[in-house]
């Protein structure tokens, strides 16, 4: 039978992690490894400095003790399977919040899947898009349907083709905050160019301390010329599912580098 991993940055108890393993669970056997609380924007970022205690919530059910997703992705492929065996998958999420544009290098939940293609395991992140700050994931009617379908299509044809994707590259998805009868479909998008703004608040407490809160910022972004980012995809009743790689360098500057740096020598 075909096996699952799946983690998230929402926490071990998260909606969206719950949404996403009844979604799978008819599909592959599933195993959960996910933080103790909230990790957004955690980035890819691996706990060196005190040791990590992961506790069995329930069967193939763990949970780790303030943990990063890159953390329990880590853990968990090192420890819980046997030497020489490896999930057919990671999935991370379903985060509560878009994970579009530059955002990918600020996400824990992008970081779970690319702790897992780092380790040789295909992976996917899946990320609900809201309308207004999220502030309508509290509401008891919401169902993760969108999200919840596009995922299980996409991991079944995954099971009956293979991975569409070489090493070191995964599957990042972002779902528009519409019903499965509102959606468009599915668009392949590139990574868009997000906008960012200073949405800080300082504050003093009782002491006369100074603290300062960093806010969350509106989905603002460069239109592109073809309509093709992440953001416009979203925007226009799509999901979305951006192909993202692990190499950072920018080749296309190698040679303009290379002259730069030797101007001048002879």
């Amino acid at each position: 039978m075909r096996q699952i991993l799946l983690t998230n940055d929402d926490g071990f108890d998260a909606i969206g992690l719950k949404a996403l393993i009844e979604a799978l669970a008819p599909l592959a056997k599933i195993l959960v490894v996910a933080p103790v609380k909230n990790k957004s924007a955690c980035g890819h970022s691996l706990t060196l400095d005190k040791p990590l205690k992961m506790d069995n919530v329930s069967d193939d059910y763990y949970r780790i003790d303030d943990g990063t997703p890159t953390d329990c992705v880590f853990i968990s492929l090192n420890n819980l399977f046997k030497e020489g065996f490896k999930p057919d998958l990671v999935i991370s999420g379903i985060n509560v919040g878009a994970n579009m544009g530059e955002d990918i290098t600020y996400s824990g939940t992008a970081a779970g899947a690319m702790e897992a293609v780092l380790q040789g395991v295909p992976a996917i992140s899946i990320s609900q898009v809201c309308k207004d700050r999220c502030q309508e994931i509290k509401e008891a009617s919401w169902d993760f349907a969108l999200a919840k379908k596009t995922i299980a299509d996409i991991v079944k044809k995954i099971f009956e083709n293979k991975f569409p994707l070489e090493q070191r590259r995964f599957l990042n998805i972002n779902i528009p905050p519409i019903s499965v009868e509102e959606c468009k479909g599915i668009k392949i998008t590139k990574a868009g160019y997000r906008e960012y703004g200073n949405d800080t608040h300082r504050h003093y407490n009782p002491r006369g301390e100074e603290f300062y809160w960093i806010g969350l910022h509106p989905l603002i972004w460069q239109e592109s010329i073809d309509k093709s980012c992440d953001f416009e995809a979203i925007k226009a009743n799509y999901v979305s599912i951006t192909p993202v790689k692990l190499d950072l360098t920018s080749y296309e500057d190698i040679d303009k580098l290379n002259i730069w740096i030797n101007k001048g020598e002879k």
